[in-house]
C-alpha cells in the first residue's frame, strides 16, 4: 500500500503545577488531542500492491494484520510527497503526544535553595515531515495583595542562582541543582526515532523559559523519543508571597 498525503495535526499536553511560596509545590498531567482539518487538499490518496496480505482479521479476542512476500517495505520521499511500501501500511497519519499522570511535591520554596522537579512526555509521529513541540503557557504566577506576579524568567540560557527569583526549563541531562533530567531517549532506537531537544533547552545545567519557544522537534517520522523536562524554581528575599500554579502546557504540532 502506497500512501500520499498532506495535513496537519495538532496534539495539546498539560502539565500542571500549583505550589505556595514557602509551601509546597504540587505537579500533575494529563493530555488531549484537536486535530485540524485539510481544507481543500486531498489528504490521503493510496493505492494497493503486493502478491498477497489480510488486513484486521479479526476473531471475538484478537486480531491480525498479515503480508506474505512484499518485494518492498519502508519508506521513501522526495521534496513534497511520501510514501509507505508494505501491503498492511496504514493509511492513517498521526501525531501522538503522551504526559503521565501523575503528582508530584515539589517542596517548600525558599530564597536560600532551588528547588527542582522533573516531568516527560513523548511524542511520536507517522508519514511526517517532522513536528514541533512548543511552551504553550506563561510562566508561574499568583495572586499576591490584588496583584497578578509572575515568576522571572531568563530569555536566554542561564545557569540556576539561589537567591535570585528564576523560573526555567531544560530537556538535558544536569548535574546542577542535582542530578536530574536527560537526554531524550529514542524508543526503541535511534535507527527509528529522531526527536531531539531544540536550541536553547538542549545545553546542561542552563535553563529558560518562554511562552511560545519550540523545546522539541524532529525533522522526519520518527518513533517514540521520551523528552525528561527539568524544572528550577529560586525566589528572592522579595518574591511576593502567594498560592502560586503553573500548567505547563504542550502544544504539538505534525507537519504532513
Amino acid at each position: 500500500m502506497g500512501i500520499i498525503k498532506s495535513k496537519i495535526v495538532r496534539l495539546v499536553g498539560y502539565l500542571s503545577f500549583l505550589m505556595i511560596m514557602s509551601s509546597p509545590m504540587i505537579f500533575s498531567s494529563f493530555a488531549q488531542a484537536t486535530t485540524t482539518s485539510c481544507g481543500g487538499v486531498q489528504c490521503v490518496t493510496q493505492s494497493t500492491t503486493g502478491p498477497g496480505g489480510v488486513v484486521n482479521a479479526c476473531s471475538t479476542n484478537y486480531c491480525l494484520n498479515a503480508s506474505l512476500g512484499d518485494t518492498g517495505i519502508g519508506n521513501s520521499s522526495s521534496a513534497n510527497y511520501q510514501a509507505y511500501a508494505g501491503y498492511t501500511t496504514t493509511a492513517d497519519p498521526y501525531i501522538e503526544l503522551v504526559t503521565p499522570n501523575s503528582i508530584t511535591n515539589v517542596g517548600v520554596l525558599d530564597s536560600l535553595s532551588t528547588k527542582y522537579a522533573t516531568a516527560q512526555f513523548s511524542v511520536r509521529s507517522y508519514l511526517a515531515s517532522g513536528y514541533t513541540v512548543i511552551n504553550g503557557s506563561s510562566a508561574p504566577s499568583a495572586l499576591s495583595n490584588g496583584i497578578t506576579h509572575y515568576l522571572s524568567t531568563p530569555s536566554t540560557p542561564t545557569a540556576s542562582a539561589v537567591g535570585t527569583e528564576q523560573f526555567g526549563i531544560n530537556l538535558a541531562a544536569n548535574t546542577v541543582p542535582a542530578s536530574i533530567g536527560a537526554v531524550p531517549q529514542q524508543l526503541p532506537s535511534n535507527s527509528y526515532s529522531y526527536g531531539t531537544a531544540a536550541a536553547g533547552y538542549n545545553t546542561s545545567n542552563l535553563y529558560k523559559y518562554a511562552q511560545g519557544d519550540t523545546i522539541a522537534q524532529s525533522s522526519s517520522s520518527s518513533g517514540y523519543t521520551t523528552y525528561t523536562v527539568s524544572y528550577i524554581f529560586n525566589i528572592s528575599s522579595v518574591t511576593p508571597s502567594g498560592f502560586y500554579n503553573f500548567t505547563h502546557t504542550l502544544i504539538a504540532t505534525g507537519y504532513y
